[in-house]
């Protein structure tokens, strides 16, 4: 990864900072992006800094603004000089049944989780066939089982997986286009998931009988970008064996 530039979505917080730092430890440069974590966008720039200096950089969007893709994708590619890969990381997540959906719904959460993702494959194509690049698009495994109650969320992320898909397709031979799916790694910080017993249910159905790291993800997504030069179109479950014992 030395060398290597790559822009993550989301990458402030959670499973995206997790993936920043790993990759980052890795060698590569690191661009930032946030909505509006900035707090946490800077601390993680300067904590990466402080191990190498100048190898990370804040880029602000909102992803729901197409305008603000080519702009961020541009300041990145200005500042280290070129880019190696994309990892649509960025994810709205709530619970949406039939009844509650709405207009402002839909432009959430398949903005953010499916819109978002094609449009800054858009953005970084030209750049991305010149480096023979690539891209890993962070999915999940309910688009294959959706989950109850949510959705607009299983519907968009179903949507990410056919996008990874038909990208692979459409940038090869030059681009790889992959997608990680992540099971019980982070819990989410609504929905009634701080629920002890809920949480208990839920990993009894993993093989493994216990939960994923962050790091289990961002592994995953380092191995796609550098070490699988032959893999692309592919969806890989980090998920403890959840996806096939629901």
């Amino acid at each position: 990864m030395k060398g290597r530039v790559v822009l993550v979505t989301g990458g402030a917080k959670r499973v995206g900072a997790a993936i920043c730092r790993r990759l980052h430890a890795a060698g590569a440069n690191i661009a930032v992006h946030y909505r509006s974590s900035a707090q946490e966008a800077e601390a993680l720039q300067a904590e990466l800094e402080a191990l190498r200096p100048g190898s990370a950089r804040c880029v602000q969007a909102d992803l729901l603004n197409l305008q603000d893709l080519p702009r961020m994708v541009h300041e990145t590619v200005m500042h280290f000089g070129h880019l190696d890969a994309l990892v649509n990381n960025a994810s709205s997540f709530y619970a949406t049944a039939l009844e509650e959906v709405d207009e402002a719904h839909w432009a959430d959460l398949i903005g953010t989780n499916l819109k978002a993702p094609l449009f800054l494959a858009q953005a970084t194509a030209s750049e991305l066939r010149h480096r023979h690049g690539a891209i890993v698009n962070i999915v999940d495994i309910h688009a294959e089982r959706p989950m109850q109650g949510h959705l607009l969320y299983s519907v968009a992320k179903a949507g990410l997986v056919a996008l990874t898909r038909a990208l692979a397709q459409e940038l090869a031979p030059h681009v790889r286009v992959n997608a990680v799916a992540p099971g019980v790694i982070v819990w989410p910080e609504q929905g009634g998931w701080s629920n002890e017993a809920r949480r208990k249910q839920i990993v009894e159905h993993t093989l493994l009988k216990r939960e994923g790291e962050p790091d289990d993800i961002a592994k995953t997504v380092q191995f796609l970008i550098s070490h699988a030069p032959y893999i692309t179109g592919q969806v890989i479950a980090v998920d403890g064996g959840r996806s096939i014992n629901l």
